[in-house]
């Protein structure tokens, strides 16, 4: 790992060595796939008004001859700073109303990833950028502390990996999620986690304690169990069987885990739910749930490219299907329709995850979380009695 200064910023850039990735004159165009990166371009963002780059120059057409091979693709680490860490929804589609990110941007880079399009509010890619181009936010624990300090907190399961994963390859050096954790775990506050990485068995001290007292629910997200498919599909998450894994002795630590299908993708991954519900059966999770694949905004192209890369022989079947099950788009906005889908499809696969469930025992409810034991941190160095 190399450390750098990021130029007239005053951020801090972590740069790790990465696969290769040469760049192309049009960054719109998609490029051969890149070793241990999910998106196949890096396209500038255009809703936020950003003007696309072009680079100019007949003498790029001899660019390896005159500079030498391109560099390899680093991932970099930017330190951000920001006001407050819980962000808060109103979304009817998901059970929880606050939530947060300890990183922007997820190297794990699923090309299907729904948060790829925040990246084009920093005035970067959704493609290469998301997964290359990271935001930490080490004050994150310390913001915690003083926003569950604040008189009139009322509290209510809180998430971590919904718009990033809190486990992904930096949280080593990073240690961000782990400092949220122990907030949470001193002051007894429900926390709702979902990843697709064993690493936070590292942890496990802390979610043991929570579990003890209905305080953590877990979801482990597993795509698939083809390891071919998982390397093209989510290049830098851990392998399946290392999730499965994780389940096993989250189980055994007392932590209530349930496998998450998400997202299921129509002719890539849809065949395999039978098997990874049993699967994950195997390795004791008390629950299934599943998302269907969403294409939002900058992801669909991304996603259009992946295919023609990796499955050009059923591309156009494939996003026949996805636009079967979004009422004829590549994406479906709206509240309520936007997780279920539209069409005999989603019906069916609803109908093959509930059988699987009842067949393996996991068509069980998550354990309530408990709010009643919270008790606020210190407050401006008083412990806070009321």
């Amino acid at each position: 790992m190399t450390r750098e200064q990021e130029p007239n910023s005053g951020f801090v850039l972590y740069l790790f060595p990465s696969s290769r990735y040469p760049a192309p004159v049009d960054p719109a165009k998609p490029l051969p796939p890149i070793a241990g990166r999910g998106a196949p371009a890096n396209p500038r963002p255009t809703r936020t008004g950003s003007l696309d780059r072009a680079a100019d120059g007949d003498w790029l057409d001899a660019a390896e001859e005159i500079d030498g091979a391109a560099p390899p693709l680093r991932t970099t680490v930017t330190v951000e700073h920001p006001k407050t860490i819980i962000a808060r929804n109103q979304s009817p589609d998901i059970g929880f109303d606050r939530s947060i990110n300890p990183y922007r941007g997820c190297e794990h880079g699923c090309i299907y990833c729904f948060a790829r399009p925040t990246h084009a509010f920093h005035d970067l890619s959704p493609g290469l950028d998301f997964e290359s181009r990271l935001f930490a936010k080490p004050d994150a624990a310390k913001l915690l502390r003083q926003e569950l300090a604040k008189r009139g907190y009322k509290p209510a399961p809180l998430a971590i990996g919904t718009n990033t994963d809190g486990y992904q390859p930096i949280e080593r050096e990073w240690r961000v999620t782990r400092g949220i954790v122990e907030v949470l775990a001193e002051t007894r506050h429900p926390l709702l986690i979902t990843t697709k990485s064993d690493r936070l068995l590292r942890d496990i001290d802390l979610l043991a304690d929570m579990a003890r007292d209905n305080l953590v629910g877990v979801a482990i997200s597993v795509t698939t169990l083809d390891p071919k498919v998982a390397r093209t599909l989510e290049p830098r998450a851990p392998h399946p069987q290392r999730r499965l894994a994780a389940i096993r002795k989250l189980i055994d630590a007392g932590v209530p885990t349930q496998v998450n299908i998400s997202p299921i993708i129509p002719a890539i991954t849809d065949h395999e739910i039978e098997a990874i519900m049993a699967a994950a059966a195997g390795a004791g999770a008390i629950r299934a749930s599943y998302i269907l694949m969403r294409l939002p905004f900058e992801v669909a192209p991304l996603f259009r490219a992946w295919l023609d890369a990796h499955y050009p022989d059923r591309a156009a079947k494939v996003m026949h299907m996805v636009q079967d099950i979004r009422g004829g788009r590549d994406n479906d906005p709206n509240f309520f329709s936007r997780m279920k889908g539209h069409g005999i499809w989603p019906q069916l696969i609803r109908q093959r995850v509930k059988r699987a469930a009842r067949e393996h025992g996991m068509d069980r409810s998550f354990p309530p979380l408990r709010c009643d034991l919270f008790r606020p941190p210190e407050r401006d160095g008083q412990i806070e009695l009321f």
